[in-house]
């Protein structure tokens, strides 16, 4: 899994990157159906504007392209502080990525049932 920062309005520290790669790195037990180096994952995080100094200001991205899925996942969420803004957008990427794991191992079973229902037929 590739992880691409983005830094929008503030400056990307160590301390920064590290936590995004531990709030990242969590995800990883979503992705083992994708063992799949192309795997990338893009994360834009900053202030919404300069002039704004109260209320939701930071806001933060996360996107994440997946191999033989269309549309990816993506989340986007605002936060008083940055680590907040960070932490909002894991639980809605989280939300996102079980949701799409739960539509893929449906689509085997089912897949898996009309095989059952038509296996009769072929041992004729």
């Amino acid at each position: 899994m590739r992880i691409n920062l983005k830094a929008t309005n503030i400056e990307l520290t160590l301390a920064i990157q590290d936590y995004v790669d531990k709030k990242i790195g969590g995800l990883e037990k979503f992705l083992d159906d994708y063992n799949d180096p192309s795997v990338q994952v893009w994360v834009e995080m900053g202030m919404s504007s300069r002039h704004h100094h109260k209320g939701d200001i930071f806001r933060a991205e996360i996107q994440i392209h997946l191999p033989h899925y269309k549309k990816g996942a993506r989340a986007v969420a605002e936060g008083e502080t940055l680590y907040a803004a960070i932490d909002n957008v894991h639980e809605e990427i989280k939300l996102e990525l079980s949701k799409i794991k739960d539509r893929r191992k449906s689509l085997i079973k089912k897949g898996a049932r009309l095989f059952k229902k038509f296996l009769p037929f072929l041992g004729e």
